[in-house]
């Protein structure tokens, strides 16, 4: 391995760190989600698959809350697959200089980047794809004794991403294909691949049975994304999000299409393009194809140093220095999109020099990366319900029940708002309406958004109480008004089934 791998794995998990202490932003929305899945952790019960949920508990036992402790596994995870990338160029036989080039390219993208940054299932899925490609590329190197051991690291690391999200199928589809289109094929009268799949499942069980306890939710899950998402990806946004994506990066990624075309490892070569071709027809988002990535850095970092090798001194320093300098330059412009570090105002202003366009999830345009409007306002939000809370009576603070009317605004009261004496929430919405309703029928409620009409349905009494405002937020966040309620026309515990499968 190259020397500069590990040194430059460790640079990536420290700067992690450094920008979580000093960030101008605080914790993004979904990170409260996943943190509440944690405090209400069912292993075999839960309407997703279980793991990021496990790391949220781990992560609260061990480190506890705030947003460096919280985002260190994920940055431990993203300075792995700065080092894996560096092993994949190793196995497509690279040298020292392409497994920094393979590295750096992963180190500097800001796709990668981000998901180090962020606690989601996104950063853990990356690396399970990634290690499934590593492993594949050492099925094709190995004999059959050793190749034994590699179907049950496989199995393994499946079953880890079952475990994270469901989207290991498609990585599992296309690992197939690259077996079955290949000499692999023979492994299939052996016990290692179905050694594999047992492994995967039983490691996986955990998602699975939560599907069929709760009816299958990752099925309204999927027709919501598809209705309310997808259907606005064509294989032309999903082709344009590559280049947006990688840029320059997206030529190292094509030349290690070609290496892997021309070398033992086309299973891997059929598997990153039968994934990528199957999310494509599929309407997926561009990003859910990244994970493929870090194989084709690879691979076409070691076509590099290979071409560099066929020429002279000069012209081999050139073929070295010129796609060095080319990832550096991007990653130094891309930089700002990939972590938090500069304030609001200055990243509207730096997207609009460097013609970068942002939009929310439906469409609607921003001045900022979606991710970094989804980290604003939740401390402003915590503050108002907190002197909510402080101007009640004490005879209503111990009767009330705080309503978040979105996980976010739910996630974000009990994550900030618990520690500062706060009630739980209660959120009949999505993953949070499996948390239940609590035990307190609402006589008194202190609601997180909502429209008045809606919730006079539900309450004899609402009156506002305050409004929580923020210019950078994502739109539906801009303005939140917040409501005290009374009377409830049933008690919560009575209407909450009515809201199953809301989103």
């Amino acid at each position: 391995m190259s020397p500069w791998l590990p040194v430059l794995g460790a640079g990536m998990l420290l700067l992690h760190v450094i920008v979580n202490l000093v960030s101008p932003y605080g914790f993004h929305r979904d990170e409260f989600l996943y943190l509440a899945m944690g405090r209400h952790l069912e292993l075999f019960g839960m309407d997703f698959p279980p793991f990021i949920a496990i790391a949220a508990k781990a992560t609260l036992g061990t480190l506890g809350g705030s947003l460096p402790a919280v985002r260190f596994l994920p940055a431990v995870v993203g300075a792995l697959l700065v080092l894996l990338a560096g092993l994949l160029a190793r196995r497509f036989g690279g040298g020292r200089y392409a497994q920094l080039t393979a590295g750096l390219a992963v180190a500097l993208s800001p796709l990668f980047l981000r998901a180090g940054n962020l606690f989601q299932p996104v950063v853990f899925d990356i690396l399970w794809w990634t290690l499934a490609l590593l492993l594949l590329a050492r099925l094709a190197d190995t004999e059959a004794a050793r190749a034994r051991r590699t179907w049950l690291l496989l199995g393994v690391v499946l079953g880890l991403g079952l475990l994270t999200k469901f989207s290991i199928a498609f990585i599992g589809i296309g690992l197939v294909a690259g077996i079955v289109a290949t000499p692999l094929r023979q492994s299939l009268l052996t016990r290692g691949p179905w050694l594999a799949l047992g492994v995967a499942l039983l490691i996986g069980a955990p998602s699975i049975v939560g599907q069929l306890t709760l009816g299958l939710p990752v099925l309204g899950q999927m027709r919501d994304l598809q209705a309310e998402q997808l259907d606005r990806m064509s294989p032309a946004d999903f082709l344009a999000g590559q280049l947006e994506m990688f840029q320059p990066l997206i030529l190292l990624a094509m030349l290690g299409a070609v290496h892997l075309a021309r070398s033992p490892h086309r299973a891997v070569l059929i598997a990153c393009l039968t994934t990528f071709l199957l999310l494509m027809l599929l309407g997926g988002k561009a990003y859910y194809v990244g994970p493929i990535y870090p194989a084709l850095f690879a691979a076409g970092a070691a076509w590099l140093e290979s071409m560099a090798a066929r020429h002279g001194r000069i012209a081999s320093a050139l073929w070295r220095a010129i796609p060095l300098a080319v990832i550096v330059i991007f990653g130094a412009v891309s930089f700002p999109f990939g972590v938090p570090v500069l304030r609001p105002d200055l990243m509207a202003r730096y997207s609009i020099a460097v013609g970068v366009t942002s939009s929310t999830n439906v469409g609607e345009p921003l001045d900022l990366p979606h991710d970094y409007s989804d980290m604003l306002g939740w401390d402003d939000q915590v503050a108002a319900t907190q002197r909510i809370f402080d101007s009640l009576p004490p005879e209503d603070r111990e009767e009330l029940v705080v309503i978040g009317t979105s996980y976010g605004r739910a996630g974000a009261h009990d994550h900030l708002g618990v520690p500062l004496g706060l009630p739980r929430s209660v959120a009949p919405i999505g993953s949070y309406w499996y948390f239940g309703p609590g035990e307190k029928p609402g006589k008194v409620a202190l609601i997180i958004g909502g429209e008045r009409e809606t919730l006079a349905a539900f309450f004899r009494s609402v009156v506002p109480a305050g409004r929580v405002t923020g210019q950078w937020r994502v739109p539906e966040e801009r303005e939140v008004p917040l409501w005290i309620a009374r009377d409830p026309v049933r008690p919560i515990q009575d209407v909450w089934e009515s809201f199953r499968g809301e989103n």
